[in-house]
């Protein structure tokens, strides 16, 4: 009886997790039709309560700031929308480091976290994995003898938060493994073992 219980745990455990992940997804976004005045929401347009409408909603939007931004016009009013923002103090530290961010994360020929890593962390004889970021730069580059790297340490099991480090180049070992098997076996806490890949080699040295 206790094996039978345990296999039909493995087996409902993933998709009780899977249901109510997507569940706080689509009802989060269904939020968004809070927006849009009442007698243009759904409900009241159809007559019922469609779950996952906001989904459909959101990526519409998503797609359709994605095509005015594409052309001359759309890029005009974004720089226009980011010189307005530059111009409120705390707003603009914010978006201009979010901003900054998200760009060299979805940049098609950045590295940032284009590798997983191995490293020694929080001390000597203690091994982690980390994900490549890029190079130090700015003055704390200047500060730094030799061929460093930015790295970043996620946290067990939530890997949204974690540590930024330079480290240098010599002390870090490159992972056969894809980002998403290092976050699988990061957010499993190791039970589940990525399978080997092909190697995918760091940015070149700095010339010095």
């Amino acid at each position: 009886m206790k094996k039978y219980f345990i296999t039909g745990l493995l087996i409902w455990i993933p998709l009780a997790i899977t249901f109510m992940v997507i569940a706080w997804i689509v009802s989060t976004l269904d939020r968004i039709l809070l927006w849009i005045p009442e007698h243009w929401q759904p409900k009241v347009l159809l007559g019922l309560d469609i779950p996952g409408i906001g989904v459909a909603v959101t990526l519409l939007i998503i797609l359709l700031t994605g095509l005015i931004g594409a052309n001359v016009l759309g890029q005009r009013l974004v720089l226009i929308w980011e010189s307005l923002l530059a111009r409120i103090p705390v707003v603009k530290s914010i978006y201009s480091s979010v901003k900054q961010v998200s760009d060299t994360l979805f940049s098609s020929s950045s590295h940032a976290f284009r590798k997983a890593l191995l490293i020694q962390y929080p001390r000597q004889g203690a091994w982690t994995i980390a994900f490549l970021t890029g190079k130090p730069g700015g003055d704390a580059a200047r500060h730094l003898s030799g061929d460093y790297i930015s790295v970043y340490v996620p946290t067990t099991p939530n890997p949204t938060s974690g540590f930024f480090l330079m480290v240098p180049r010599g002390d870090v070992i490159e992972l056969e493994m894809s980002v998403d098997e290092a976050l699988k076996y990061i957010i499993s806490m190791g039970v589940v073992t990525p399978g080997k890949r092909a190697e995918v080699p760091l940015p070149a040295p700095v010339e010095t």
